[in-house]
């Protein structure tokens, strides 16, 4: 999608400090983190949200998911824990119409969320 901010991320359009890439996923740190590891996991291929996903993307979302774990690792995350959401929409709090996960962690976080 031309106007669309991770895409042009993907494209090397917008630089971005990267922490995992392979031929479908992009994950790069958070320009305003909330917690001290903070990063952004999308598909190079354009979805809206997670609202938008079809039948056909399952795999490919799949595949998303299966690069968290290893980027968790990465990040030292993995054996303290961490947080994975998506946010949908206005009320969700979406600020770019792409899918994308927030892995936060790096210290304890709260809860309820919102």
């Amino acid at each position: 999608m031309a106007d669309c901010l991770f895409c042009k991320l993907v494209a090397g359009e917008i630089p971005s400090d990267k922490v995992y890439e392979d031929a479908e996923v992009l994950a790069f740190r958070d320009i305003r983190p909330q917690a001290p590891v903070h990063v952004l996991v999308i598909p190079k291929r354009h979805i809206d949200s997670a609202q938008a996903v079809s039948q056909e993307q399952a795999a490919m979302v799949g595949r998303l998911h299966a690069a968290i774990p290893g980027i968790a690792k990465s990040l030292d995350i993995d054996q303290e824990g961490y947080r994975v959401v998506t946010n949908v929409g206005r009320h969700g709090q979406q600020t770019v119409p792409h899918l994308h996960y927030h892995v936060v962690g790096g210290r304890q976080l709260g809860w309820p969320p919102g």
